[in-house]
Parts: structure tokens; sequence; C-alpha cells
């Protein structure tokens, strides 16, 4: 085992959390503050992202640019401040959105005139459609596909990190085509690129499919999502992929001219993930320890700790570090070394632990004398001692192992508390229990009664649920099939 120098205890109880299973949302709230990935800030209802946490947006959002680009986007950038009268133009829009829409009513030292002010995005179809209107005159134009990395604010009442915050980071694709089906097409495409990255790098089960015309986003035709279980049993959605159809085309007077020779409104889409998906992160996969964050979005894959009592102990090992660690970057792992002669090895352990570095390297003079490190994996504290000739072999197995078990264990979990339920009884009963797939009769008003009553939500129409007609839970009326309902956040 690798030597341990002992120092004087350093606020280990700083590093302790509260329990998942006695207070899930303050156990959140305090990971997020004490891992240091964001604080609240002065400004009501925003936050600050910390490095820590920045470092998993970038990652998210280096993984996703890529992707999106790979399926033919191009990135571009829209004005922050949206006139007013922009909003006016489509009433299902302004509606929904005048809750949440922070005005600009003074500009330059003096109020602006009526008809001339300005709102803060809340989203860009609006501003982004004006511009659409300028570029688009052909369907040789056509598929117009861009992309804008933004900042949106919607005036939120109960925030929360990460979760519901006043101002947050996205990214919004918008998208031109010629047909309704090309841009069906494209709509149903994102939300799977959305479902692959979630699975794939995030380690994070996710349920596609379309939401109820309720939920819908305000001004499309139709709007699908990726739906994903927390450790809570509540349901997060990570990310949704709008079929506008020509709604804001007619707005803006966006049209084409067609093979025919005529003029066309174009049939258009839009599609986003924000922030929020780092919420996602932390509630699937963390622990009463702190941070577990799957090796594809880590910030930090490993930590090398430097163990000895002098400094004429710790010359020898921080040189064998120094070499292991640069063997480990040259074979893409992203890594540090921790040679702090202030706190002690239990210190850091739970330190690291806390932040969710993936490996945990122990290296000292005992190891050296054996040509061997000792490895420590986030997620299951499982500890190898390894040779260090096959060190990075071993560190790269490691990973790849934690990462396919993340997935493993938050689907067992997810499926484990997912239920067909057959009453309203049963509906009522099951509330807390997780994703429950149930009969409804379409309407927005049993929709309605359900969540009054229960404080469940319809969260999508899975595509991967065989549907079978039914009668619903509520009323008894013909039901096309099942669809999820939950708690949410």
């Amino acid at each position: 085992m690798a030597d341990e120098k002992k120092a004087p205890a350093k606020k280990d109880k700083d590093l302790k959390l509260p329990t998942r299973e006695e207070n899930f949302s303050e156990w959140y709230i305090e990971l997020v503050k004490r891992a240091k990935l964001a604080d609240n800030s002065d400004v009501r209802g925003s936050m600050v992202i910390r490095p820590n946490g920045y470092a998993l947006w970038e990652n998210m959002q280096r993984v996703l640019d890529g992707m999106f680009k790979d399926t033919g986007h191009q990135n571009a950038y829209f004005p922050v401040l949206i006139p007013e009268s922009y909003l006016a133009k489509e009433k299902k829009h302004v509606a929904d959105f005048a809750p949440q829409v922070a005005v600009v009513t003074h500009a330059g030292g003096k109020p602006l005139p009526e008809g001339e002010r300005y709102v803060i995005r809340p989203t860009s179809e609006t501003i982004i459609n004006r511009s659409f209107t300028n570029w688009v005159q052909s369907y040789r134009d056509l598929p117009l596909l861009i992309n804008q990395w933004a900042n949106v604010m919607r005036w939120e009442m109960r925030p929360r990190l990460f979760l519901r915050t006043t101002e947050f980071l996205w990214q919004e694709g918008h998208t031109c085509h010629e047909t309704k089906e090309d841009a069906q097409a494209e709509t149903l495409k994102m939300l799977d690129v959305y479902k692959t990255f979630a699975e794939d790098f995030m380690a994070m089960p996710v349920m596609s499919g379309q939401k109820t015309d309720s939920e819908k986003f305000p001004g499309a035709d139709s709007t699908y999502s990726i739906e994903a279980m927390m450790q809570d049993k509540k349901a997060l959605q990570a990310g949704t992929s709008h079929m506008l159809g020509q709604n804001f085309a007619k707005m803006f007077d966006t049209m084409f001219q067609g093979r025919d020779g005529q003029k066309h409104y174009v049939w258009q889409t839009s599609w986003g993930v924000s922030t929020r998906l780092i919420g996602a992160l932390i509630m699937t996969h963390s622990d009463d320890a702190g941070l577990v964050v799957p090796p594809k979005l880590a910030p930090t894959h490993a930590v090398i700790i430097i163990i000895g009592r002098t400094p004429e102990e710790r010359a020898p090992v921080k040189a064998k570090a120094e070499a292991l660690a640069a063997d480990l970057k040259k074979a893409g792992l992203r890594v540090i070394i921790d040679d702090d002669e202030t706190k002690g090895p239990g210190f850091k352990y739970a330190e690291y632990e806390l932040r969710g570095v993936c490996l945990r390297v122990e290296l000292g003079p005992k190891d050296l004398e054996k040509g061997q490190c000792v490895l420590a994996r986030r997620d299951t504290k499982e500890k190898v001692f390894e040779p260090l000739t096959s060190a990075v072999t071993k560190a790269q197995a490691m990973l790849d192992a934690m990462q396919q078990a993340l997935f493993a264990k938050a689907k067992a979990f997810r499926d484990t508390h997912t239920f067909e339920v057959n009453s309203y009884d049963e509906l009522k009963a099951k509330a807390d229990d997780g994703f429950l797939l149930a009969h409804w009769d379409g309407t927005p008003e049993t929709e309605a009664r359900i969540k009054e009553e229960t404080g469940l939500t319809t969260r999508n129409r899975p595509f991967e649920l065989k549907q079978e007609p039914g009668k619903c839970v509520v009323t008894g009326k013909d039901s096309p099939g099942r669809i999820v309902f939950s708690r949410a956040y």
C-alpha cells in the first residue's frame, strides 16, 4: 500500500455532505457549492459558474459542437437584445414567455420610447428569423442550418443552481427547410443527437419521445424531448427539439422561390440544451462523497498524489510522478499532480472525491521500491496495485470500465423505477416512485387534473415504448397508448 504521511486533520468535516437519503435537495445544493462548481450571485436567480463547473460545460460544448458540425450545422451569433415588438408578432410565443421576460426600458440615461424598448432574449426565434428573411431567397439557399452558443434570460421565481436560473448558457439550433418532411426529419435527427450525447458521453439513459400539446414550445407545431431519471426518481427534461412548422416564417415573411417558380414559406426547426445538463449529470451519478463524472466529460481524469515524509523521500517520487503524468497525458488523459505538503493524504483523497476526479494515483517511496503505484477508481472506490510499466494501460482500462459502469448503473436504476400503472389509485400511490406508464385520453383537461391532484406531469410518449390502445386511468375513455408521468424538475 502507498506510504501515507500523517498530518493534522484539515477540516475534513468541511468536505462532508448531507446524504441523499436525508435530504436530496440539500445534498445537491451543498455538492454544487463545496465541489466549487457554482455559487449564487447578487443578481437575483443568477449564478456564478466557477472554473470546476465551467470546465464541465466546456467539455460538453466541445463534444456537442463537433456533433452539430458533423451533421452540417454552422455556428453564428445574434444580438442579446430583441425588439419588444418582435415578440408580440407571435401570440402564443409572447403569451407564454411574457412572465419570464426582462425588458430594457432605459438606455443612455433616458427612457426608451414606446415601441423602441428591448427584451433580453429568452430565446431567439424572432431575431434569428429577421436575418433568415434576408438570407433565404431561393430553394438553392436551403437547407439553412445554424447553431448559436449564447446566454439567455428567463425570470425565474424558484431558482436552483444549474437546474433553474434566471440567466443560463445554452445552444440553440435554428434551421430552414424546403419541405415539411425535411424539417420533420431534422427535428428528429437533432433529438437523436441529444440522445446519443446523453447516453454515450453523459452515461445518462434517456427516453426520447413527443411532448403533449400543453407541454410543447410556444409557437411550435410539435415538441420532442429526452427525459432522464435522477436518483430521487424525479424526471429531468434534458433536451428538446421543436418542429416549428411555418409559424415564425409567416411572422417575418421568411420565404423562398421554389422549384415551381412560386414563393413559399420555409419550414423551420429549433432545438437546444443548456447548462441544466450539468445538474442532470450531478444528480444521475454523484454520491454522498461528492461529484462523480463520466470520464468522457471529466475535466480531470487522474490526480497523482505524492506521498513522503521528508524532502529527500519526496524528490524521487515527484520525479517519477512527473514522468508518469507525461505518459498519461500522451495517452490523452487530463492529469494533475498534487505535491501539497500542508494537507495529509486522507484529506486529499476526500477532496478529490468531492471534486469528482475519476482516478486517484497514490505514489510513495515504498511504491517506487516495488515499481508500482496505487490506482483508485472514483465511482466504485476499487483500488489496485499496478506496475508503473503498465499504469497507463491500466488507467485507460479503468476509465473505460467506469464510463460503461456508470451508464449501466443509471439504466438499471431507471428500469427498476419504471412501472406500468392501470388505475388512477395506482397512479396516485406510485406518484413518488419514478416513471409511471399510464393510459391517458389525450385531453388537456385530464392532463391538468392529474397534475393538480397528484403533482405528476406528462414527460413524453417514448418512441421505444410499444403503443397499444387502452382505457384512460382517470376517465375510462379510449387511449391510443401509454405515456410517461412523473414528478419532475
